[in-house]
């Protein structure tokens, strides 16, 4: 079964209570057994801890329970694909990002428990994201005034992963457990993933949680390599051949023709955690470690090839694969003020040693090495006659440094510090936002001798009116993004994502002008939505190609200019009827995206197209059965140097069966996805014309909670 989510009714949002506080584990597991509503708005829990009964004038999406247990995938970038407005950066089976409105890497906040991931997926798209949907609790995707709370960066939007590392409630049970476990045909993949939470007296919780993921090589429908980059190679091979290299052009002529599997995709990642807390009607106070492990393939590009450090040229090519740790500290707590006009005080701190290193073969190439912390601190107004919010600190630090025969980024410091709030007033019938930040950033290149500092304020502001059920509104921000180390001081070849990285240290702080329309519309029997979007850049930083070669590579700068992008968001579910014991649904949902960069610089690379998905859904309480068909565009508007995206239709179909009923918390869930076997790629991803999706792909997935 899949559901889309679309909060944005101020019944149901001022209705939530605040994330860490014990009620939330249980209200999840209610509505979870309990609402019967074809749409379930009542499940949106957002638990992003700033947001507590804000109103969130932007559209909130969010995958939880039996959805996220079917959407499961190994990076949370192809989990949300179902969601209105998300695509992903796809670049292997092993890391993959989400892509918001279009936008991606430091444009999107990838969020754990409403504070940084911490690792380097933002820096570039071979890098993997450290979240591990297996042992999450529900994934929440985040837009508006209030995401400002997170940084001036985030445009897109926000992507917050809530797991129980750090428990929120005593579980009422002596032991409680949550487990997940499948199976996928396309890549031969196994994964399982449970957890445990055990009461210590009546206000200690202990948690425990462990994940193993393990897939061969994806199985394709096709081609693996584009008809147009087929072409160029197979041309390749001829002029191999005409100039006396008979045994490279074969290696060509091989790549070229290589069809049902991609070749060195395989993955396989495991986790661990434990976390304890203090939870008490004053507050709560809580501290988790874990572990994050993977080792992915990264397919290479055929027929490019690349120069180490001494020059020397590469005769046969090693496989590249990227061997991946972090482990995470983490620190979360809040104190009751006992009235007044502050309600609480809340803090969340994280620290992450990150380490993932490039081998060539059994050789090691690169090494990048990370520390970074984040911590934040915010004080809660108390709801006075309608008028509430958050305001707090923000602060960040990362030491980076990449060692070893090509590390195109010399080591570097960041560190930022924020000042934020958000205000929201209730009207009667009118509803206000109002947000309001200030960052500065510095980006230091030691051995360079070069320290850029970067001061940005972010403003924005939302009302919503509200007549009967239907919603409508609108959104406005100026946001500042201070430009990263990797767009600002990259110069050298990156054996993973195959190209000659170079940046520009001169980069001035990107700034955008971004507003929004949106109409929804929230009934017993229908629930829709309808938003406009349109984003003005002054300055906006981009990655193309420059059709120059480096050591054998292909050279990708950073730029920056002026750019536009607008898109359109559309998300429906509507009831027809009853019968036999089913209720009959149909869903649907739309979104397109246009960029360009301005004064005649082209489109903006590799974003996303036109796409239409569809759902017919029967549903009862121990059984729902599903038909699916997702059309996306091929992506004709593409920047100088980049391929064009053949449009794909993928048919997919599933079942979850609930053996118990719903209130017993066990799903069997059996899903047939792309039916027909088609080979399709995400215009959004650097290596499309490689690594396309996933072939037919039959899984199986089981999920309990005890």
């Amino acid at each position: 079964m899949k559901m889309r989510f679309a909060a944005g009714t101020a019944t149901s949002l001022l209705a939530l209570s605040f994330a860490a506080s014990p009620a939330i584990a249980q209200q999840q597991t209610d509505a979870d057994a309990a609402d019967d509503d074809f749409h379930r708005t009542g499940e949106i829990v957002v638990t992003a801890p700033y947001f507590e009964r804000l109103d969130l004038l932007a559209g909130t999406s969010a995958l939880s329970g039996e959805d996220l247990a079917q959407q499961s995938r190994g990076q949370i970038g192809d989990t949300l694909l179902s969601l209105p407005g998300v695509s992903a950066t796809s670049f292997t089976p092993g890391s993959s990002r989400p892509v918001l409105r279009g936008f991606q890497g430091n444009r999107v906040a990838v969020l754990t428990d409403g504070i940084g991931n911490i690792d380097a997926s933002n820096t570039s798209a071979d890098h993997a994201v450290t979240i591990e949907s297996l042992t999450t609790e529900r994934i929440e995707v985040l837009r508006g005034p209030a995401v400002l709370l997170f940084g001036g960066q985030a445009v897109g939007g926000a992507v917050n992963a809530i797991d129980k590392r750090i428990p929120r409630a005593v579980p009422k049970e002596a032991i409680h457990v949550d487990a997940l476990a499948g199976y996928g045909s396309a890549a031969d993949e196994w994964s399982g993933g449970a957890s445990v939470d055990l009461p210590l007296a009546a206000r200690f919780v202990i948690h425990a949680d462990g994940s193993y993921r393990k897939s061969d090589d994806l199985r394709i429908g096709g081609f693996q390599i584009a008809s147009v980059s087929r072409a160029e190679v197979l041309e390749l091979a001829d002029d191999e051949e005409s100039e006396g290299h008979p045994e490279d052009a074969d290696k060509l002529r091989e790549a070229a023709n290589n069809r049902g599997r991609v070749p060195n995709s395989a993955v396989e990642t495991w986790t661990a955690g434990v976390g304890t807390a203090f939870i008490d009607d004053g507050g709560n106070l809580g501290v988790s470690f874990s572990i994050y492990d993977t080792k992915y393939g990264i397919p290479g590009r055929p027929g490019v090839g690349h120069h180490h450090e001494a020059g020397a040229p590469v005769a046969d090519e090693e496989a590249v694969t990227i061997g991946l740790r972090q482990y995470r500290a983490d620190l979360r707590g809040e104190v009751e003020t006992g009235g007044g006009f502050l309600e609480k005080l809340t803090f969340r701190a994280g620290y992450a040693d990150y380490q993932h290193t490039e081998f060539e073969g059994d050789e090691v190439g690169t090494i990048f090495k990370s520390q970074g912390f984040e911590g934040r601190a915010e004080a809660v107004q108390a709801n006075r006659n309608g008028w509430r919010g958050a305001s707090g600190i923000q602060y960040m630090s990362r030491d980076f440094e990449a060692t070893g025969a090509e590390a195109f980024v010399p080591p570097n410091r960041t560190r930022q510090l924020g000042l934020f709030t958000l205000q929201e007033f209730d009207l009667g019938g009118v509803h206000l936002e109002a947000a309001l930040r200030y960052d500065r950033a510095s980006q230091e290149a030691q051995t360079l001798g070069i320290n850029r500092s970067f001061n940005n304020v972010s403003a924005a502001f939302g009302a919503a009116y509200l007549v009967g059920d239907l919603k409508i509104g609108i959104n406005a921000s100026r946001t500042g993004r201070a430009p990263s180390v990797e767009e600002l001081f990259s110069d050298g070849p990156h054996i993973a994502t195959q190209a000659y990285e170079v940046g520009d240290p001169t980069l001035r702080s990107e700034k955008a002008w971004n507003a929004e329309l949106y109409a929804r519309f929230d009934s017993t029997n229908l629930d829709a939505t309808l938003t406009v979007y349109s984003n003005w850049f002054d300055g906006f930083i981009y990655e193309d190609s420059t059709g120059a070669e480096e050591d054998d590579l292909p050279v990708f700068q950073y730029f920056q200019s002026d750019a536009r992008f607008w898109g359109v968001e559309a998300d429906v579910s509507a009831r027809l009827g009853h019968v036999d014991g089913f209720d009959v649904v149909i869903d649907g949902v739309a979104d397109y995206t246009r960029a360009s960069i301005s004064d005649g610089g082209g489109p903006v690379p590799r974003i996303p197209p036109l796409r239409l998905l569809g759902g017919l859904e029967l549903q009862s309480g121990s059984l729902d059965l599903r038909g699916e068909v997702e059309w996306t565009d091929g992506q004709r508007r593409n920047a100088a140097f980049e391929t064009e995206t053949a449009g794909f239709t993928l048919v997919n179909a599933s079942a979850n069966w609930r053996p118990f009923g719903r209130n017993r918390n066990i799903s069997l869930i059996a899903s047939a996805n792309n039916l027909f076997d088609v080979t399709a790629r995400r215009a959004a991803s650097f290596t499309k014309d490689y690594v396309p999706l996933s072939g037919r792909d039959f899984r199986l997935t089981a999920r309990f909670s005890f």
